[in-house]
């Protein structure tokens, strides 16, 4: 029996629990190869051939292709694993975060400095009593590294 998890409903939110971590396995398995300065350089020399190499899914290659984050995460990935193919592509962080919220790395900055996103809109669905809680997705942004 699968556990509760009320944390589905947090609009635009992926939580990366034990669920999503045994679903991105081989994806963050592979962001971490990128650690090694001969495995980006293999990589970056073709990126289909080095992805290959790895049990991932079609669908998980596929988003790791188009840099597409939000994918990515949707997939199983975690984030600060996912930030070994920004760094390995010559991105900063702030630029990959401000990429998958469709902020420019300045808009991006800009919110955090001034506290983050607002809270409205952001908490449980359901948390004041007029809805029942239900996960539905919400993107930000195309979570593409390079929009």
């Amino acid at each position: 029996m699968p556990l509760h998890k009320p944390y589905l409903d947090i609009p635009g939110t992926t939580i990366f629990d034990a669920d999503q971590s045994r679903k991105g396995y081989w994806l963050n398995q592979f962001c971490m190869s990128l650690m090694k300065a001969d495995n980006r350089a293999r990589f970056k020399a073709d990126e289909r051939a080095y992805l290959d190499e790895w049990p991932m899914t079609e669908e998980q290659k596929q988003a790791v292709l188009a840099r597409d984050l939000n994918r990515c995460i949707a997939l199983g990935g975690n984030i600060y694993f996912l930030a070994k193919i920004g760094a390995t592509d010559g991105k900063s962080f702030q630029q990959m975060a401000g990429s998958m919220t469709g902020m420019t790395e300045e808009e991006y900055r800009d919110m955090m400095v001034r506290g983050g996103r607002s809270i409205e809109g952001n908490r449980f669905k359901g948390e004041d009593g007029s809805a029942q809680p239900q996960h539905q997705p919400q993107g930000h942004g195309s979570g593409r590294l390079f929009d």
